[in-house]
């Protein structure tokens, strides 16, 4: 076996955006992959993107990943989601054909001259002296590597369930990796163990669609990728979802099962999410509840499958059927799979660094569900960060971490190696302390120059972020330097119920006034022949972003303002090396946690639970000696 220099371990998102990301930055990769043809294999729900992971998916894009250009090629339905809310929170959402999705991902890969897609099953991660130097297959075969990134989704030990019957497997038809923890445990590391699960899956002819609440997609869709050409978007063919709702009645019938759950009687040890709960769960955490939501989508445009979102549920196949046939829209359904639960094998985070390399394995990096994340954004997001990091270590080139100021993906991967969990992580964006800056629709302005260094994205790109950036500069100060008569505006003020003018104002200030936007005031602007301008702030996507950023001024601004604050104590380095053991001031749980998690800064040290306002005051003074 030839020599690489970064074997990938599993062929889903996470290892999808590191193999991608290893080869444009001109690394030899091993995809390492039990099948090929499940190249990005939407193992659950057939959609990417929801609330804050849409904003992952844009930010993977700004940095030259490939999830939002897969999504878009494959996606049968766009939604925006949020719009009646703030902009922080708006959040793109599509939901893809499985089949289509999948062979997509796998001509992305396949596209990457320096991939080598090797169809094996890892049973050890082989190291020498603290550094990895390769894996080894169940059939004997040596792959030798620089650097090792692990992404196995739900697949180490895999084991699904429903009702008291247990198969191994990481996914409906697919056997399960075994044999990596145990390596790994070998060498030092802890695993645990988490649970996730899937809804049944219906036949789309057996429902009686016209008594369902339909939901279509956006009338203008708008592609997740910056570098979709939207004059071809939307590829696919679009479709409506469908929405129904459960009873007392169907709570009634599900809970006749409860004897014969896994989850109740103790067969399934794993801690399952507590964002994305099943529907058993539902029932008893939210018993005053009279019913429960649930979205009928379709699993591809050829597909006979419709996914049952909301009901995910391990409980017997005949109980999941008899509450099925109590739903409105779905007394005749036909359940052409039922929901399992799948139990697997993670590696609590606190044992990787901000690179997501591992603490006891130098060139060994996790990515994905491995680190306790739920969702294939989340996974994503950690692959092409651990690919880049493996690449700047392979060329000893300074590592790559971002700020929680800069990225959702920051305040993933911090969260994760500061706090650690025991329940699968979902992103949120009330996770986000900075979330007005780390807007959807401003990630190409936020991240793009980091893709570009790393040659992940194009010059050419590159160049018209830049642009955008100085036109809505440019369309800003047109809009605080130009004024607006009481004559001309105060009748539009009226007709929106917004107090009439005294003297002229500039359209900055109008804007922010909830009930006017910045579409209206252009109207009466003269531009005076200034073509340029006008072109400028014409421009759907360039208006919406001056408008975001004249509107919640006072707050951007506010936010950094914190920001600053907080980077003077990321700016103030730890040592890897510092005994915490020895500095006896600090309270015992906080010495206990900084041992653990080994933080790199002040400010890192700071978001650690468990470390006080107090531990970090003697940190400084120490740091200070």
């Amino acid at each position: 076996m030839k020599d690489f220099d970064v074997i990938v371990i599993g062929g889903g998102h996470a290892g999808v955006e590191a193999a991608c990301a290893a080869s444009k930055m001109g690394c030899k990769v091993a995809l390492v992959s039990m099948d090929k043809f499940a190249m990005g294999r939407l193992s659950c729900n057939p959609a990417i993107g929801g609330t804050a992971k849409g904003h992952l998916v844009r930010e993977i894009d700004a940095l030259g990943g490939v999830m939002g250009e897969i999504a878009d090629k494959s996606g049968i339905q766009f939604r925006m989601l949020n719009r009646s809310k703030g902009p922080a929170v708006w959040s793109p959402r599509s939901q893809n054909d499985r089949k289509i999705y999948s062979e997509i991902a796998l001509e992305v890969v396949e596209s990457h001259k320096n991939i080598t897609i090797i169809a094996e099953s890892i049973i050890s991660i082989e190291a020498e002296n603290g550094n990895v130097v390769g894996v080894l297959s169940d059939k004997g075969v040596f792959i030798p590597g620089k650097a090792v990134i692990l992404c196995s989704g739900t697949f180490l030990n895999g084991l699904m369930h429903t009702g008291l019957k247990a198969t191994s497997g990481g996914r409906f038809g697919e056997k399960p990796a075994l044999g990596i923890t145990e390596s790994l445990l070998q060498k030092g590391f802890e695993s645990g163990r988490l649970k996730t699960g899937t809804p049944p899956r219906l036949h789309k002819d057996s429902i009686n669609w016209k008594v369902l609440q339909e939901q279509p997609g956006d009338e203008n869709p708008q592609p997740f990728s910056y570098r979709t050409d939207k004059n071809s978007f939307p590829f696919q063919p679009q479709i409506s979802c469908s929405i129904t709702y459960t009873d007392l009645n169907v709570h009634k019938i599900l809970e006749t099962g409860f004897s014969q759950s896994p989850m109740y009687t103790g067969l399934i040890k794993g801690v399952g999410p507590r964002y994305c709960p099943s529907i058993e769960d539902k029932i008893v955490r939210f018993s005053e509840k009279l019913q429960h939501q649930l979205f009928l989508e379709p699993e591809g445009l050829d597909s006979e499958l419709i996914y049952l979102n909301g009901f995910s549920t391990s409980l017997p196949a005949e109980v999941q059927l008899k509450a099925i046939h109590n739903i409105k829209g779905l007394e005749e359904a036909e359940m052409i799979r039922p929901g399992y639960a799948v139990e697997y094998d993670f590696f609590p985070p606190h044992q990787v660094d901000l690179t997501l390399e591992t603490k006891l394995i130098n060139g060994l990096y996790f990515a994905g569900q491995i680190n306790g994340t739920s969702g294939y954004e989340e996974a994503a997001a950690q692959g092409l960060i651990a690919g880049i990091n493996a690449v700047l270590k392979i060329q000893g080139k300074p590592e790559f971490v971002l700020k929680r100021s800069e990225a959702y993906i920051a305040v993933l991967i911090d969260d994760l190696v500061n706090k650690s969990t025991d329940e699968p992580y979902r992103m949120f964006t009330s996770r986000a302390e900075h979330r007005l800056l780390l807007r959807q629709d401003n990630a190409d302005r936020r991240l793009a120059k980091y893709g570009y260094e790393f040659g992940l994205i194009s010059k050419e790109w590159f160049n018209q972020v830049e642009q955008k950036e100085k036109f809505v500069t440019a369309g800003i100060d047109f809009c605080n330097t130009t004024k607006i008569t009481p004559q001309i505006i105060n009748p539009v003020l009226e007709s929106k119920g917004s107090a009439g003018l005294e003297s002229s104002e500039s359209i900055s200030k109008l804007v922010k006034r909830p009930e006017i936007n910045l579409h209206d005031l252009l109207g009466f602007v003269n531009f005076n022949g200034n073509l340029e301008i006008k072109e400028i702030v014409e421009d759907e996507i360039i208006k919406e972003q001056i408008e975001i950023e004249l509107k919640y001024e006072g707050y951007i601004k506010r936010q950094y303002e914190a920001v600053n604050r907080m980077e003077k104590y990321d700016d103030i380095n730890i040592p890897l090396s510092l005994n915490y053991s020895n500095l006896k001031a600090l309270s015992t749980e906080g010495r206990e946690k900084l041992q653990h998690v080994k933080p790199r800064s002040i400010g890192q040290a700071s978001r650690i639970s468990g470390v006080t306002p107090s531990d970090i005051s003697i940190l400084l003074v120490y740091l200070k000696k």
